[in-house]
């Protein structure tokens, strides 16, 4: 009994090592991988159709008036589990790619069936760049969400603010972080 019990701990300890070295062969440039996540995201910014107020006022007083608020689309909370909500699923439409003999770069695959390279390593690379997303906006979501709703991110600025301000993921900080941010950015 004991032995089975080591021999499943054994093996168990086998596949998390192997996962997690392909996800650090996978994601070595974090940047770019955020960077591909704030396009999906500006995508969803420049997709958005104008939306009515939310009605908040289903109470009734006694004298038969509505009661409640009506809250902007732009600064509500529905906006923006609207934009978030999905985001990592859809960074599985995304590879890794070669583009010279040492770079590579995350681009939207629209046929997978067309893929030139080897399709299991391209879905794997997916995979592992929509758990990158999951975590990256696990650490960054209170406060993207609440730049969205002040409207601090924009089309155009999203990679900025997401992987420069928030993850710092890559290297520049943008006039924004500057103004906001107490500590000293020059390490950088």
């Amino acid at each position: 009994m004991a032995l089975r019990r080591f021999d499943f701990f054994l093996i168990a300890m086998v596949v998390i090592a192997t996962s997690s070295t392909s996800f650090v062969h996978c994601i070595d440039d974090k940047c770019a991988a955020c960077n591909a996540i704030a396009e999906e995201l500006e995508f969803g910014l420049s997709n958005e159709k104008p939306r009515n107020h939310l009605d908040m006022r289903h109470r009734l007083d006694s004298q038969g008036q509505r009661r409640g608020k009506v809250i902007d689309y732009r600064v509500s909370e529905l906006r923006v589990v609207e934009l978030l909500d999905g985001l990592c699923d859809k960074m599985q439409d995304y590879t890794l790619e070669k583009i010279d003999s040492n770079g590579q770069l995350w681009t939207r695959v629209v046929n997978w069936d067309s893929l030139t390279t080897d399709k299991q390593e391209a879905r794997a690379y997916s995979k592992d760049l929509s758990s990158y997303c999951g975590r990256l906006l696990e650490e960054t979501e209170d406060e993207l969400a609440e730049l969205i709703k002040k409207g601090s991110v924009q089309v155009g600025g999203v990679n900025k603010v997401l992987c420069q301000d928030l993850s710092r993921h890559c290297s520049k900080t943008s006039d924004y972080h500057k103004v906001n941010n107490d500590e000293d950015d020059t390490e950088l």
